[in-house]
């Protein structure tokens, strides 16, 4: 059986002092931008509708009503963004053996000791985590959403099953604001990812640190001169 592929369109080494891994196109960029951002605009009015002592937070927006129309429709938005960035990335992130024996390695990487890692793909199993945890997450916000979206579906969901709806929709807020939270650490604590999103590539050097086996088929792939964007 051949090789699972672990690389995506575009990925790449360029020859140069240092030599540099293309590592995400210019529209995975983009898109993955907008979705952070809207995410942004989405918790920040979200807490300013959840509780008094933050509804400051809709000054941003121009006031509560304001805050409170704008809302669901930066979660349409977020959908679509990131329903767009799935369909890219779903693949690349599935789970694989060597994601196992990363997560039995973790002490090691808390503790510094990179060199003790086993070697993964384009994606490690924190970065897969990430990635899963929010595409579920999402899936629950914007069907609890549109359940107490009064303004275009009211009396499409029972009052009871409003209520249980807000619930979860507020608590899965929490998960995402965690799973965002520990998505920024992990790329200001692994010095150079923010060059990936923002450059759209990497040095050699981090590559091979952090994602070996990848590294190593995209090696393979130009030695074979099969490394065509």
């Amino acid at each position: 059986m051949s090789q699972p592929t672990l690389v995506e369109p575009g990925d790449a080494i360029r020859p140069g002092e240092p030599p540099v891994v293309e590592r995400y196109r210019a529209g995975a960029r983009i898109n993955h931008w907008i979705t952070a951002l809207t995410m942004v605009l989405l918790i920040l009015s979200g807490l300013g509708l959840f509780h008094p002592a933050l509804f400051f937070l809709t000054s941003l927006f121009g006031g509560g009503q304001i805050a409170r129309t704008l809302h669901p429709l930066f979660g349409l938005v977020l959908a679509a963004s990131f329903l767009l960035l799935f369909l890219q990335f779903w693949r690349g992130n599935l789970w694989k053996p060597e994601d196992g024996a990363w997560v039995a390695h973790l002490g090691d990487l808390v503790a510094g000791h990179d060199e003790k890692m086993p070697e993964v793909g384009k994606y490690n199993a924190g970065q897969k985590f990430v990635f899963w945890s929010l595409a579920a997450l999402i899936v629950v916000m914007l069907t609890t959403g549109i359940m107490i979206w009064d303004q275009f579906f009211e009396g499409l969901t029972p009052i009871p099953a409003q209520r249980i709806a807000l619930i979860v929709h507020a608590v899965s807020a929490v998960f995402v604001i965690l799973v965002i939270i520990l998505h920024v650490y992990a790329a200001i604590w692994v010095r150079g990812s923010f060059d990936a999103m923002i450059k759209g590539h990497v040095t050699a050097g981090w590559a091979w640190r952090h994602h070996r086996k990848w590294f190593r088929q995209l090696a393979e792939r130009r030695a074979a001169g099969t490394d065509r964007l």
